[in-house]
């Protein structure tokens, strides 16, 4: 009897630990399948521009970003099992050279959280690149350079707030819908938007992509204003060669109460954003890489315009020069020049980018940079 006990006891402490080992060790499991990364860039750059008001001054300024926008961001992860994860993003945008948060975004520019799956695809809700974006930026967008980025425009400002993002992948070829709701009590369809993308991204040469994009303005709930874009990119060797197409139109009513982005009425008029009917860009750029730390790259947009009235009917011829150097994986130094002409309609109008009030104050303006930018 006393045998029994004892080897019942035994077994118990037996039980007992291999409990707790089991528990530990799904504890260690479970905390390695779950991560949150911290990231961001840090970057600014001196910059001189002509033309910088209407009188025509030159400015000097500490810029508020230059190759990159100057982000933080928390980007995580869960393992549901089954080939599902549970994913999120959170990125706020701010100013290096003043360390004031970009007040054309809100705190967070990105902002989402979803769901994806190694045999669904990926579904996410919130505020986030929407598919005209997502698509060049993975393709025959320009040499990525923000603060000077024409295209960037014509993608509606790049993120929309209140969307709902599908991601299906087959092969190499990415499909994206989105929908983003307008918000607006008794009209469904007010200040919503639309989107679709198809990206193929194999591991040769050859990229290519197309999307489309339709906004209903929030007040006269019958206008829209639609984009699409198609383009591609080829890389040979230590060089790629980029090229796209874009198209702006909205309708004569539509006066620019985009509730989801990119700015409010206000702003965009101050942009010359609503003055047009459509807006037409062609853009095409090489970029060669000279060594493993050197990549100079070249690049050219050619804008037409039809104004609601003749004074917005317009053109402009953009260029640009860019030479970045590598210091370390994490850190690089860069060069760039920008020259634009624009006539009519696109004296001042915001077509550098779409962060902020326009530089474009006369026919002519020439800019250069010389900036900093590290990755963590």
């Amino acid at each position: 009897m006393r045998r029994t006990l004892k080897t019942q006891r035994g077994i118990g402490v037996v039980l007992q630990a291999a409990a707790a080992t089991a528990i530990g060790c799904y504890s260690l499991l479970a905390n390695a399948q779950s991560s949150v990364t911290l990231y961001g860039i840090a970057d600014t750059a001196i910059r001189y521009t002509t033309h910088a008001d209407a009188a025509g001054d030159s400015k000097v300024q500490l810029g508020n970003g230059g190759a990159s926008e100057s982000v933080f961001g928390l980007l995580g992860s869960e393992d549901l099992g089954g080939g599902t994860r549970a994913v999120f993003q959170l990125e706020n945008r701010f100013f290096l050279n003043s360390g004031a948060t970009d007040p054309t975004y809100p705190f967070f520019n990105i902002a989402y959280v979803g769901l994806q799956s190694s045999t669904y695809g990926r579904l996410t809700l919130g505020r986030q690149l929407n598919p005209m974006a997502d698509a060049v930026g993975r393709t025959y967008m320009s040499q990525n350079f923000y603060q000077f980025r024409p295209e960037v425009g014509m993608a509606q400002g790049n993120f929309t707030s209140n969307m709902t993002k599908y991601a299906a992948v087959w092969q190499d070829v990415t499909l994206e819908v989105s929908y983003a709701f307008g918000g607006t009590a008794g009209a469904f369809g007010a200040g919503s938007q639309i989107g679709a993308s198809i990206a193929y991204v194999p591991k040769g040469p050859l990229r290519l992509a197309a999307a489309y994009l339709d906004s209903r303005d929030a007040v006269n709930t019958s206008a829209h204003f639609k984009a699409w874009t198609a383009g591609a990119a080829y890389t040979i060797s230590n060089t790629t060669i980029n090229a796209g197409w874009a198209v702006n139109r909205q309708d004569a009513d539509f006066v620019g109460n985009f509730p989801n982005g990119p700015f409010t009425a206000a702003q965009l008029t101050a942009l010359k954003f609503n003055t047009f009917s459509s807006r037409e860009m062609f853009f095409a750029g090489v970029s060669q890489r000279i060594s493993g730390a050197t990549l100079v790259s070249a690049n050219v947009w050619r804008t037409l315009q039809n104004g609601k009235k003749a004074s917005g009917d317009g053109h402009a011829t953009q260029f640009q020069l860019l030479a970045d150097y590598s210091l370390s994986k994490q850190t690089d130094t860069y060069i760039e020049g920008d020259y634009s002409l624009y006539r009519g309609g696109l004296i001042g109008a915001q077509l550098q980018g779409f962060n902020g009030a326009s530089a474009a104050a006369q026919s002519t303006q020439l800019g250069l940079m010389v900036g900093l930018r590290h990755r963590f």
